[in-house]
């Protein structure tokens, strides 16, 4: 535990516009990894415009690691098929949480994330206050495939005797 910064609740909420894999149709799920945690969403079963509504839960030990979105279409009887891929990046939700904000009126915007062809958004994505918490909501446009997006929402969870943000990037003293 003491190389845990803390865990980060990815909210995977809804896949919208999803490519079809079956007839008509696909029975999507979404695989989340980072490092060797593997995190997956149950599948929706004909819907190419699924509700997830299911948080994972990421532990941060390096805030650079890369995080990997996946989406596949379960198949019964050969492999899955592929539905498109992106990498979330956390860093600007980061960089917000190490302001140490306290105290904001709800609703309050700390930072506007524009679209990049770097970060996989397809919409700007606003960083928040809301009920003592900081969260990221994101619309991440899936690449390798001829459509797709899913929405998110980022959550960060400090665990009490952990690292933590406020430490990370600093050495240890022995």
């Amino acid at each position: 535990m003491e190389n845990v910064l803390g865990l980060l609740i990815i909210g995977v909420r809804r896949g919208i516009n999803l490519a079809v894999r079956d007839i008509g149709s696909s029975d999507p799920y979404v695989i989340i990894t980072s490092g060797r945690q593997k995190l997956k969403t149950r599948v929706v079963k004909r819907n190419c415009n699924p509700q997830w509504n299911e948080d994972l839960t990421l532990t941060i030990t390096d805030i650079h690691a890369p995080i990997k979105l996946e989406v596949y279409d379960k198949d019964t009887f050969t492999g899955d098929d592929k539905m498109g891929d992106a990498e979330i990046d956390i860093r600007p939700y980061i960089a917000s949480l190490k302001m140490g904000f306290q105290k904001l009126p709800n609703g309050c915007a700390l930072k506007r994330v524009p679209p990049t062809m770097s970060n996989c958004l397809a919409d700007e994505s606003s960083i928040v206050w809301n009920n003592g918490e900081i969260t990221q909501d994101m619309l991440i446009r899936l690449r390798n495939v001829e459509s797709g997006e899913v929405e998110l929402r980022l959550k960060w969870v400090h665990i009490p005797g952990c690292k933590g943000l406020e430490n990370e990037g600093t050495s240890r003293k022995h």
